[in-house]
């Protein structure tokens, strides 16, 4: 995995999500969470495990909607910004983290209603074997997202120390189809990336993001968005 290191340093760990989710990351965040909200409601009483929860951020959301959710990560430090943020949220006996490795996930076939991982598939070096395992252990239903490679995602990857791993739409059809997982719904989103949100104030940034919805609404704009979301079932 790219970052495997940099991910697990507690600095890191306790600066992610201001860094990421604030100013115009607000949006982001709000935008993500809504995709993870439509793709897997119901949520109440499902059996629910997130793949890199990191933080947390996703699996304190479910557990507060009544999921029974598993959020595992390969790093203490992230884990722990998690069941920080459990406890604050009351839901600390409602969820269970676990340190672990999305290449072999400690779990029997079929466990969980639905697996989903945010975030994850931009650093994946072997992401057919990952999404292999994530559909064993789901029952019913695999959701994520990826950075597209016909987009601005390219560009500023370009700034980024690790870079990112980019897809096309045919290898993540490919990838669903190797992994035994049929293609239920999609979505693609943000002409402008992450990155220029993140680097602007709230204020500005939602004048930035309403023409970005905009644009991205028309054909020219569904082929630009730089980030896809996707919604599979277990055949």
């Amino acid at each position: 995995m790219k970052g495997q290191e940099w991910y697990q340093a507690d600095d890191v760990a306790q600066e992610y999500d201001d860094k990421r989710f604030s100013r115009g990351g607000r949006l982001i965040d709000e935008r993500e969470k809504r995709a993870v909200l439509e793709a897997i409601t119901p949520v109440e009483d499902r059996r629910v495990l997130e793949i890199a929860c990191g933080t947390g951020r996703f699996t304190v959301m479910l557990a507060e909607r009544g999921a029974e959710i598993v959020g595992l990560d390969i790093s203490a430090a992230m884990l722990q910004q998690g069941r920080e943020k459990a406890r604050s949220a009351g839901v600390d006996d409602h969820l269970e983290f676990m340190r672990g490795d999305a290449a072999r996930l400690p779990f029997p076939d079929d466990h969980f209603d639905v697996v989903f991982a945010m975030r994850f598939f931009h650093l994946a070096d072997t992401p057919a074997s990952f999404l292999s395992e994530m559909c064993r252990v789901s029952r019913e239903q695999v959701f994520f997202d990826t950075f597209n490679r016909v987009s601005t995602r390219t560009i500023y990857n370009w700034l980024l120390p690790m870079g990112s791993r980019l897809y096309s739409e045919s290898e993540v059809l490919r990838l669903l189809n190797g992994a035994g997982l049929r293609l239920a719904d999609e979505a693609h989103d943000f002409v402008l990336p992450y990155g220029f949100y993140r680097q602007i104030p709230d204020g500005v940034a939602e004048t930035f993001r309403d023409a970005d919805r905009l644009i991205g609404s028309t054909p020219v704009g569904r082929r630009m968005a730089s980030v896809s979301y996707w919604d599979a079932r277990v055949d």
